[in-house]
């Protein structure tokens, strides 16, 4: 490894975007993924989004390029017990701030533990010893220490992409302990903002005051581990080249027509309760009724994939937001104008980043985001002679980043309302302030910067370890 080059990537993540997916749309995780592996090279593991209950022990390889993607299946067991049972019904709720929705059994989380371990296993003969290893989110945790139980001896970086919770949060989540200490498994563990590595230090000092906690480091039984924020950015060259497609496009002729020159108001999620939906149309309610001469001079289009749709809690979710929607419409709906328009299907990529293109308002409200890449898109899909206005909910990571845009608290229907009646009014000079003030800040932390700095920071952990780390 002289010189700080390292052989070869290994990515691992709970879903991999294997060539037969690409054509789907992908989420934030996938599209950086992907595009960086595109850039790197090297091997990408993980499910393959099938229920087998006679899985290999070796994962199944097929290379594209310069990829090797590794993959298997999970047993329906494995399924329930590690991806709905405790990843997504008691850590995403957790880690999004939403107690209420929290949902523990011991079994879920003995299989989560397996199924890292399983994961372990079929890795660990894959892995060189001049490979460096970036492992990815929530699911995933546990993997680091296990891949050290089986011997592995590369450097181990782990990254998570959601939020990490305050204290009062952990102390709901059974296990935390034991997770605590998996996490610190690593040689480097990065965040998408420092708020997130705060949180982190305030939990091991609660959790494990044993821990020895310096600026940006932890030791704990004889292991220092690097803990701080890396802020994944977009490919913004590529972004706006795509948007600029997209807008051209079938579906972006079409929606243009469709609105018949009324104003755009744009929102794209995944159908999930962390993103605040409810909240966001009750206070596109209140924009219509408080300031009615936008009443059949605006749209918005709410674009929200369904996802998780084995949790229970999701199909809440939908009641829900049809019931509203259906009030909404019941209110101001004219026959010949829709005021809101929700689909819960996907589009293509390029479709997507076309919308974007058109949109005059951009309203990224989630209740509690890791960082929220559509908002980052928004800017860099926007056209420089006439650019759109971003809202944006203080409680998404991109917040603290993207601070030209309008930061909304999103729990406030009253400010919302308004910060969309002051971005509708908004002149241009101003738009176009904002707008170059928010693209050098993206071009300065690219998709590009965040793989870098990760990967340069993971292997300098172990190019300079300390005396009793990797044997």
């Amino acid at each position: 490894m002289g010189g700080g080059i390292l052989s070869r990537l290994v990515i691992v993540s709970n879903r991999v975007a294997t060539p037969h997916r690409r054509g789907a749309a992908q989420g934030g995780l996938a599209t950086g993924l992907l595009e960086a592996m595109n850039r790197q090279g090297g091997l990408w593991f993980g499910w393959n989004g099938r229920i087998s209950e006679n899985p290999s022990p070796a994962p199944a390889l097929q290379t594209e390029g310069a990829i090797t993607f590794a993959v298997t299946p999970l047993t329906h067991r494995e399924f329930e017990g590690y991806y709905v049972g405790f990843a997504n019904r008691c850590l995403w709720p957790v880690f999004h701030a939403q107690l209420h929705l929290l949902h523990y059994d011991r079994s879920s989380f003995e299989t989560y533990l397996e199924v890292n371990d399983r994961w372990a296993r079929m890795l660990a003969p894959l892995i060189r010893p001049d490979d460096i290893v970036w492992i990815h989110d929530y699911h995933l945790i546990p993997l680091g220490a296990s891949l050290r139980a089986h011997g592995v001896r590369a450097p181990l970086g782990f990254f998570l992409h959601t939020p990490f919770p305050g204290i009062d949060l952990l102390r709901a989540l059974p296990g935390q302990t034991e997770i605590l200490e998996k996490l610190l498994a690593y040689d480097l563990v990065g965040f998408q903002t420092p708020f997130d590595c705060q949180s982190l230090s305030r939990a091991i000092a609660f959790f494990l005051p044993e821990a020895e906690r310096e600026a940006s480091c932890v030791r704990f039984r004889g292991h220092r581990v690097r803990v701080d924020s890396f802020p994944i950015g977009i490919d913004v060259d590529e972004v706006a080249r795509v948007a600029r497609a997209g807008h051209n496009n079938r579906h972006g002729r079409r929606l243009a027509t469709s609105l018949a020159g009324r104003r755009l108001i744009l929102g794209i999620d995944r159908l999930d309760y962390s993103k605040g939906l409810a909240q966001r149309f009750r206070s596109y309610a209140r924009l219509l009724e408080q300031w009615p001469e936008f009443q059949r001079q605006v749209v918005l289009l709410q674009i929200a994939p369904l996802s998780r749709t084995e949790v229970p809690e999701y199909d809440e979710i939908r009641r829900e937001l049809n019931g509203i929607v259906g009030d909404i419409h019941a209110r101001y709906a004219e026959y010949d104008w829709m005021p809101l328009r929700y689909l819960t299907r996907g589009f293509p990529r390029s479709t997507i980043l076309g919308f974007l293109r058109q949109a005059e308002i951009g309203l990224i409200t989630p209740l509690r985001d890791g960082m929220n890449l559509v908002a980052k898109e928004f800017v860099a899909a926007q056209p420089e002679e006439s650019p759109g206005v971003l809202i944006l909910s203080s409680l998404a990571g991109a917040a603290q980043e993207l601070e030209e845009a309008l930061i909304v608290n999103p729990y406030d229907s009253g400010e919302v309302a308004r910060t969309l009646a002051r971005a509708l009014a908004m002149g241009l000079d101003e738009r176009h302030r904002r707008w170059e003030a928010l693209m050098g800040r993206l071009r300065r932390r690219d998709l590009h910067h965040w793989t870098e700095t990760f990967l340069k920071a993971l292997a300098g952990t172990f190019l300079n370890p300390s005396p009793q780390e990797h044997p």
